[in-house]
């Protein structure tokens, strides 16, 4: 009876406060100030913005030594190919932009350890696609650098799998061990305002039962933003990307899960409804008539000889739990996901030896002040 109700309690929910190995604190905030949503000082397009400003400066003063290529067709590879073999002016001109967004960040970054939701953060893993790229690691380097000679002890950390990848093995997180015991992979849905990625997370338990050794087997991408598209057709899509894994892992003989996770923006309810943040995502996805949950177990009723269990979260809360496995050694930590939002997220570890272990590095930081 007593191992009954254990699994009872550890069945996993639609935006659960607590998840098997992590209590989410918080995610989703959207602070304020006379300038609108704090968070966009930091998404990827303030930087691209902060870019085209000062281009805009040059050209009215003297010339822009970016060329007449507008901003929004130059990419972060091409921004990077500036800095390391441009003249002076071009790499200065991606070298201001990167500082101003640096200082933007770290604005973002101060607002947030100040509440309470995010009291004795230790760390901040940096994500999204923008962290990706040398302009974005420049950003986040120079951020800790400005933050730590502020006094604001944190460490900033950029996210370690691939940005593609990172929303997909976060999805694991949200189930707890047991089940996944027996299977070789499950199948990770991330949608984002840009794309939608769906994957095959290869679990690799015999390796690491804490997911350390997961990895990406097989993903699917589709650029929403690219289309003119509708919230019908984008399930749809979303439906037939799954399947198509689905028989992917059939033929490669993976014994795939009869579970799906999903991180997608906005405010999460149990019932698998989202109740706002949505807004970058075609079609409205907040309607009281529509569910992601229930509109994907119709078109995937069943995976292999069992019924179909999804579970969603929001993604800045999916991809930071790819961290998870590293985050050990913290007990309060947080993530910032760059991206077409400025998406965060919240955690305490659960298990008690992290907070044993996260005891002593905290007194010592104390210790240094």
């Amino acid at each position: 009876m007593a191992r009954a109700t254990e699994e009872r309690a550890a069945l996993p929910s639609n935006g659960a406060r607590v998840l098997p190995s992590v209590q989410v604190d918080s995610y989703n905030l959207e602070l304020k100030d006379e300038d609108g949503f704090v968070g966009d000082k930091a998404r990827k397009g303030a930087f691209w913005q902060i870019l085209d400003d000062i281009r805009k400066t040059l050209k009215d003063v003297d010339s822009d030594p970016l060329g007449d290529v507008p901003t929004g067709k130059i990419d972060k590879e091409k921004l990077a190919t500036f800095l390391a073999t441009g003249s002076p002016e071009q790499a200065g001109v991606v070298q201001t932009a990167i500082d101003e967004f640096a200082h933007q960040l770290a604005f973002v970054i101060r607002r947030f350890v100040r509440l309470k939701e995010w009291r004795d953060t230790e760390c901040i893993v940096i994500g999204g696609g923008f962290s990706g790229s040398l302009i974005g690691r420049l950003a986040v380097g120079l951020s800790a650098v400005l933050l730590k000679s502020d006094g604001v002890v944190i460490d900033l950390e950029l996210i370690k799998s691939h940005p593609d990848d990172a929303g997909l093995l976060g999805a694991a997180h949200l189930l707890p061990a047991w089940m996944l015991e027996g299977y070789d992979a499950m199948i990770g849905v991330d949608i984002g305002g840009t794309n939608i990625r769906t994957g095959i997370v290869e679990l690799k338990l015999e390796k690491s039962p804490e997911l350390a050794a997961s990895r990406v087997a097989k993903r699917e991408v589709w650029r929403h933003a690219a289309e003119q598209t509708d919230r019908t057709t984008a399930v749809s899509r979303l439906a037939a990307m799954i399947k198509k894994l689905i028989e992917w892992a059939e033929k490669n003989k993976l014994r795939l899960a009869p579970v799906i996770g999903i991180g997608c923006p906005g405010v999460i309810e149990e019932d698998g409804s989202i109740a706002r943040g949505a807004q970058n995502l075609p079609g409205n996805w907040e309607s009281s008539r529509f569910n992601l949950v229930t509109a994907l177990q119709d078109r995937i009723p069943a995976i292999g000889k069992h019924e179909t269990f999804i579970v969603m979260h929001n993604d800045a809360v999916v991809q930071g739990l790819s961290e998870l496995p590293r985050m050990q050694d913290r007990l309060h930590w947080a993530v910032l996901t760059i991206g077409t939002g400025l998406g965060n997220a919240r955690y305490t570890n659960r298990r008690r030896d992290n907070a044993k272990a996260a005891k002593p590095k905290r007194e010592k930081e104390k210790a240094g002040k």
